[in-house]
């Protein structure tokens, strides 16, 4: 339980961060590379050493590492150009409607429990994330189901990716912190040669808030990814309960903070996809029991 609100929380704080960018004009971009660079001082802090070692070079999950990273920054900025294309409501709802992935894998590979009332809470997630979601049109008009349908697909398999390999390699604290930094590595590395191609045909503009802003990120970034790792060792729930329930409960806790917080305006439909959700995450978690 604790891994779980833990991940939820740290995930609402990446949230906020992130709301806060148009505001005070931020490079999601840089910020971002900024904060993968963080997230390795901060996971190698964390653990009390320099985790790049042959040792680790020779692991069998570093291919994973490296592809997860990799999908880190890929996810994230094709999420940036879907909220650019189609608006912000169709990038978070294909994002987190992706819960369904993994969820089917874990039922199909790893032959866990999938009664009723389990199911009927994945498919109460649907109506739930789109009330909660859509307050209102953004200004953009869908241009097609292209970049929604490969959100859905890359976020889905990213959480299926991160449980497989949990379930494969992962099986001490250890291992699942050294892990995580390699993960960002992979991302950080990526990142800073694209920030620098950008940069050389000047397409951005290098700025110090950005850097700022990604150090901000950084540390509850390292955190959510590791906590989110021990959550599913610690099989408080199955993973094909776990990954819907904490997609849900962060999007519920960043929307109640979006409200209370920062005067977001809701309605009566933006409330009942909220109680929908709370009833959702109840049927999913405890579906099993």
């Amino acid at each position: 339980m604790f891994y779980l609100i833990a991940t939820i929380l740290l995930n609402v704080v990446i949230s906020v961060q992130f709301k806060l960018y148009p505001r005070y004009n931020i490079n999601a971009l840089q910020a971002l590379v900024a904060n993968y660079i963080v997230c390795v001082v901060t996971g190698s802090i964390f653990i009390g050493h320099q985790p790049f070692t042959t040792v680790h070079f020779h692991s069998a999950w570093l291919p994973w590492a490296l592809l997860m990273g990799a999908g880190f920054i890929s996810v994230f900025n094709l999420s940036a150009y879907t909220t650019k294309v189609d608006g912000i409501t169709t990038a978070i709802i294909a994002n987190k409607l992706s819960l369904v992935i993994p969820a089917i894998f874990s039922i199909v590979l790893y032959h866990e429990l999938a009664g009723a009332a389990k199911i009927a809470g994945i498919l109460l997630a649907f109506p739930a994330v789109y009330l909660t979601t859509r307050v209102e049109s953004d200004g953009h008009k869908g241009q097609g189901l292209l970049l929604p349908a490969l959100l859905f697909i890359g976020g889905g398999l990213l959480d299926t990716l991160m449980k497989y390999v949990q379930f494969r390699f992962l099986g001490s604290a250890d291992v699942q912190a050294v892990y995580s930094i390699y993960c960002f590595a992979t991302a950080g590395c990526i990142g800073i040669i694209l920030v620098s191609v950008l940069l050389l045909l000047k397409k951005i503009t290098f700025h110090w808030k950005n850097v700022i802003a990604g150090i901000c990120l950084g540390i509850p970034n390292y955190f959510s990814i590791y906590l989110m790792i021990r959550m599913l060792n610690s099989n408080f729930l199955q993973s094909s309960a776990a990954i819907p329930v904490l997609n849900i409960g962060i999007l519920v806790a960043s929307a109640l903070t979006a409200i209370i917080f920062f005067r977001e305006k809701t309605n009566l439909l933006r409330f009942l996809g909220l109680a929908m959700s709370v009833i959702a995450i109840l049927l999913i978690a405890f579906g099993d029991k």
